[in-house]
This record gives structure tokens, sequence and C-alpha cells, in this order.
């Protein structure tokens, strides 16, 4: 196995506690019923989008949702295990960053095509899991010798 970049896993553990830390926020704030931050009108109105029915997936707020994703990651995304040798749990980070840009499109939809507002704080853990994904799609297949001369870049 072909070890990443020094870097790489400092900035995956980083947007994974950054994008902990915007889902914890989110959840407290639903199941507190408070308002946002950034609630206002406006095509940027993240009241309605979290209150919304989409911000409910099976019956589970969405919030809670990603801060089960986030605290996953954080968890997977620790130094320790980016140095283990044990290829499924490169293999299940890499799932995870997949399943979770499935979900950031599905959510982006939502929020511009039936709810047709987007809210700031939903558009960062977005932003965080899109980051993480390319972090990971450029990373892990290196790591497991997928490419042509088996090396990771920098």
């Amino acid at each position: 196995m072909t070890p990443p970049a020094a870097w790489r896993p400092i900035a995956a553990l980083l947007l994974s506690l950054g994008g902990l830390g915007v889902s914890t926020y989110l959840t407290i704030a639903h199941f507190a019923k408070i308002n946002l931050v950034c609630s206002g009108g406006g095509l940027v109105n993240c009241e309605r989008v979290t209150t919304s029915a989409q911000s409910y997936f099976l019956g589970i707020p969405v919030a809670f949702l990603g801060l089960i994703f986030f605290v996953a990651m954080t968890a997977a995304n620790l130094p320790v295990l980016w140095r283990t040798a044990d290829r499924r749990v490169h293999l299940a980070r890499l799932a995870m960053s997949v399943a979770g840009m499935c979900f950031v499109l599905y959510l982006v939809s939502a929020e511009l095509l039936i709810i047709k507002n987007i809210c700031l704080w939903c558009t960062s853990v977005h932003v965080i899991t899109f980051a993480l994904f390319v972090l990971m799609m450029t990373t892990i297949p290196q790591m497991l010798g997928w490419t042509a001369d088996g090396r990771s870049e920098a």
C-alpha cells in the first residue's frame, strides 16, 4: 500500500471536524426548535429549508443524519486509521464519501427544485462533503494501488 501525502490525512480530519461542527449546530437547532443564524427571506432561507418536508429522510431529520455521517467520517479520518494496512478501512472511507456525495446531490436538488430556497449552513456541509469526496477519490485508489503505477501523488 502506498501512503498518502502527509497533508491529505490532516485535510481529511479537518474537513470532517468542520462538518461535525456544522452538523452538530444544525441538529441542536432542529431538536431545540431554534432559528438558525442565517434565517431570512429571499433565496437564502435556512428556516424554510430546515423545516420543509425534505428536511426528513425516511422519518429521520437530515441534520441528524449529517451528524451521524460526520461522526463516522471523523472517526475514519483519524490519523491512526490512515496508517492502517487494513484495506477495508480505506474502502469504507471511500464508500462513505461516495454515499455522502450522493446524498448531497439529492439534498441540493431538493433545495433548488422543490423548496426553491437554499440554506447557507446546509451549503457549507455540502461543500465540505464535496471536498471530502474529491480528497478520497484522489487519494484512496492510489493508496490501494488502483493506478497504473501504484504511486500516490502529492
